[in-house]
């Protein structure tokens, strides 16, 4: 019997209209690797499903060759999930460990992730894992040109499949590839027709080996700040930014909780990723954050410094934010062995720091 995790993590699928979600989310339906999965989509006309059909559960809901469970999302998404996990529960349908939310219809990525958080019952069932998202190779320089929402699927993910790859030439692949990582310098790019692309590739949330595209030595892909670009090489419209932030010195946690609740609360819609290794005071082995917008996942305790030095780095992805005012305001709470002045002034300063202009 397949034993039922304490969370169940749900992975998002997004991309533009026409980036090919439905062919990838074929190809993953085909996957042995999916057959304790559970799958929500809009429509399953949409995906062609009819061929991978076994049993029709309910009208929302079917079971697929695989044995994954396969359903529609008609109305609200929680509503929907909820109603998977009490038949999940009530053994109606197969003990799946794994949900995929294909997000067709949804131009902003992370209502999804929200409702995860927002509902009472779900946020403590279910955990957010990869998000994964399609980027068009014929359309995509477009689409980022013209489409915020566009620019922010791609923030927000983890792993990135180019689809159609077969249809453009190396160059405007490679240019295409640098936008991407311009806008997400820590997602892992992947090609939709590379035969070795495996479920594994897109679900795992654990580190991730590229080839001659493997991680730097301090677990980023990218160690540069990059602005936002068009097509043309020209500033973009949006204020997407991409910076990191770097320091020698050990970080207070319970200091840098209260700033990065303080930062998300107040700036969490313009907060689109954050992803950082930190050298916490009192602590031999370096800790890893993650965040999305509002969501926050739990920190890890990696297993060792891949560097002799034990530098904290924390890599932003924002929305109209400046950085010299998030790295004013990091400093001024979450540094140990700061230059000790009186607590009133301390106060101000920090109350100056986290004021962001809109």
């Amino acid at each position: 019997m397949t034993e039922i995790p304490l969370f169940t993590t749900v992975n998002l699928l997004t991309g533009f209209l026409g980036s090919g979600k439905t062919t990838l989310l074929k190809r993953l339906l085909n996957d042995p690797a999916l057959a304790d999965a559970a799958v929500l989509i809009n429509e399953f006309g949409e995906t062609g499903l009819d061929h991978h059909l076994v049993e029709r559960i309910d009208e929302n809901m079917v079971l697929l060759q695989s044995g994954c469970v396969c359903c529609t999302v008609r109305g609200e998404l929680a509503e929907a999930i909820r109603d998977l996990l009490s038949k999940r529960d009530r053994g109606i349908v197969p003990p799946f460990k794994r949900l995929v939310i294909e997000s067709t219809g949804l131009a902003d990525p992370f209502p999804v992730l929200s409702t995860l958080k927002a509902d009472p019952v779900l946020r403590h069932h279910f955990k957010a894992g990869n998000v994964i998202t399609t980027v068009d190779a014929v359309n995509g320089a477009r689409s980022l040109d013209t489409y915020l929402e566009s620019n922010r699927q791609i923030a927000v993910a983890d792993r990135l499949v180019i689809t159609k790859s077969d249809l453009v030439d190396e160059a405007t692949m490679d240019g295409l590839i640098e936008r991407i990582t311009r806008i997400n310098p820590d997602c892992v790019v992947l090609d939709v027709h590379d035969e070795a692309l495996s479920v594994a590739d897109l679900l795992d949330s654990g580190d991730f080996v590229r080839g001659e595209h493997v991680q730097s030595a301090t677990g980023f892909y990218c160690e540069d700040s990059r602005d936002l670009l068009d097509s043309k090489g020209a500033p973009h419209s949006a204020e997407f930014r991409s910076f990191s932030i770097t320091v020698d010195r050990p970080v207070d946690w319970t200091a840098f909780g209260i700033w990065l609740t303080m930062l998300i609360n107040r700036h969490g819609e313009r907060v689109l990723r954050v992803k950082g290794i930190l050298d916490i005071a009192g602590e031999d082995r370096p800790v890893a954050i993650h965040g999305v917008q509002h969501l926050v996942h739990t920190p890890v305790h990696m297993q060792a410094w891949t560097t002799e030095e034990r530098q904290s780095r924390i890599v932003f992805i924002v929305d109209g934010l400046d950085p010299k005012l998030l790295r004013r305001s990091f400093e001024a709470f979450a540094l140990v062995d700061r230059v000790p002045v009186q607590p009133a002034t301390v106060v101000a300063q920090r109350e100056n720091a986290m004021t962001v202009e809109h």
